[in-house]
């Protein structure tokens, strides 16, 4: 059955995964204005010189390969290696697929990120996934070891997440089994639970996004995490800013390299839903945090 779905309920992007919305897996073409092309509202020069190679193997078993897209910069020479930055994909794309009719590394939104990182002077990383907690582990996994064979410099890493992505994000940044990326960028994120309160625990129940950080707090980060947080002034998201308020001071607590910029007017995914100046300059601001953290000399 089809149900009326508001612009601010569109703006959660995957986070619709459950709702009875029309299967447009059934569908050969999507309309135009459906969420899954939306771009994020910047442009930058270079974006269309992108290098791209598609479905690159990372995994595989008896369910079949896993691959990924490598958006490499304009200006990349051949044997040198860059920094990447992964965007993390919090929900299966079993489930993307059947509801949306695309996985999620194709999704205008992580096309055009991939875009604006590559054209920024770094790689960008998407990739499939059906279990999104360890795969993406999987991922860092391949790519620490053969990250050369792509001109990815495997030392330094960096992690994109948007939304009900961020919790897998976070997550990769306290693993302490290997060595975590440098540092992530995070888009109107939910975040931890802290304090008694459960918005994400109970996003991602009803949505079905991977948050293995749940019941984990602020200390669990490495003291050299460098996080970019993008807040939504006016984000509706049940419980998101509430949460990701608490989280932010107590990252501070910490004294953990923290950048806030907040967007008062903005709505939730205003990445790709607010064609404004000011979006576009919270989307500049993270770009420049990446490029500070990665492309800066490591010594």
């Amino acid at each position: 059955p089809m149900v009326q779905i508001s612009k601010e309920a569109t703006a959660f992007r995957p986070w619709l995964f459950l709702l009875p919305v029309e299967n447009h897996a059934m569908s050969q073409e999507l309309p135009d204005d459906h969420i899954t092309k939306k771009t994020a509202v910047l442009r930058i020069p270079g974006m269309e010189d992108v290098t791209v190679r598609r479905e690159v193997e990372y995994q595989t078993s008896d369910a079949g390969s896993l691959t990924m897209d490598i958006y490499s910069p304009p200006d990349l020479r051949a044997g040198e290696d860059r920094p990447a930055v992964i965007s993390v994909a919090g929900y299966p794309d079993p489930g993307m697929a059947r509801i949306f009719g695309r996985r999620y590394k194709e999704w205008g939104s992580s096309t055009s990120w991939a875009r604006l990182i590559a054209a920024s002077g770094m790689l960008a990383i998407t990739y499939d996934n059906r279990e999104p907690a360890t795969d993406v582990l999987a991922l860092l996994a391949y790519l620490r070891a053969n990250g050369t064979r792509h001109g990815v410099d495997a030392k330094r890493l960096g992690l994109l997440a948007v939304s009900g992505h961020s919790p897998l994000a976070l997550s990769v940044l306290m693993e302490r089994n290997a060595r975590p990326p440098l540092c992530a960028a995070l888009i109107c994120p939910l975040v931890l639970d802290l304090d008694g309160f459960s918005a994400v625990a109970d996003a991602a129940k009803a949505f079905r996004f991977a948050n293995p950080t749940s019941g984990k707090t602020v200390d669990a980060l490495p003291s050299n995490a460098a996080l970019f947080i993008a807040r939504a002034g006016e984000d509706q998201t049940p419980g998101l800013n509430e949460t990701l308020d608490r989280f932010v001071a107590k990252a501070f607590g910490r004294n953990l390299e923290l950048t806030v910029v907040n967007h008062p007017q903005a709505p939730h995914a205003f990445d790709v839903m607010q064609d404004s100046d000011a979006s576009r300059a919270v989307i500049r601001a993270a770009l420049a945090f990446l490029r500070a953290r990665l492309l800066a000399d490591p010594a």
